[in-house]
């Protein structure tokens, strides 16, 4: 948790809130790929790469 206050810190204070939109889908990409491995839903994940 402390990665993340450290984070909200860094881009509060150099005024990069543009990366957060960045962050939040490489986020929700690498969560798909870590929890659709051993799925029924991979093959249907892999044709949309």
């Amino acid at each position: 948790m402390e990665f993340v206050k450290d984070l909200w810190g860094y881009l509060k204070l150099r005024k990069k809130f543009w990366l957060m939109p960045l962050i939040t889908i490489l986020l929700l990409i690498g969560a798909m790929i870590v929890f659709s491995g051993g799925s029924a839903i991979a093959p249907f994940i892999y044709t949309i790469f």
